[in-house]
């Protein structure tokens, strides 16, 4: 299927080790690994690969599951420590 959203931006191995929270995310929104995979329109199997770390999904599936899941693409898949909201940076005062 051409353009499939389970397509890969970048190769497996640069996902080896990478972790994420796509299962802690979908797990505490009571969701199974299939509701998700039929939500974001590809296999299980793809789904399990993102939560274990190896498979890298592509920009357009990485913004698939984070709107499923009701998160940003950098709470689900940027390193730990990130802000977790765009609207958690402090303000930032603008000088004229």
């Amino acid at each position: 299927m051409s353009g499939s959203l389970d397509t890969p931006l970048v190769g497996r191995s640069s996902a080896q080790g990478r972790s994420n929270r796509v299962r802690t995310t979908r797990t505490a929104l009571g969701m199974t690994q299939a509701e998700l995979a039929d939500a974001v329109e590809v296999t299980r199997q793809t789904v399990v690969a993102v939560e274990a770390g190896n498979y890298a999904p592509s920009v357009y599936l990485a913004l698939a599951i984070a709107h499923r899941l009701g998160r940003s693409v950098e709470e689900l898949f940027g390193p730990a420590g990130a802000p977790s909201r765009p609207d958690s940076h402090p303000a930032t005062e603008v000088r004229t």
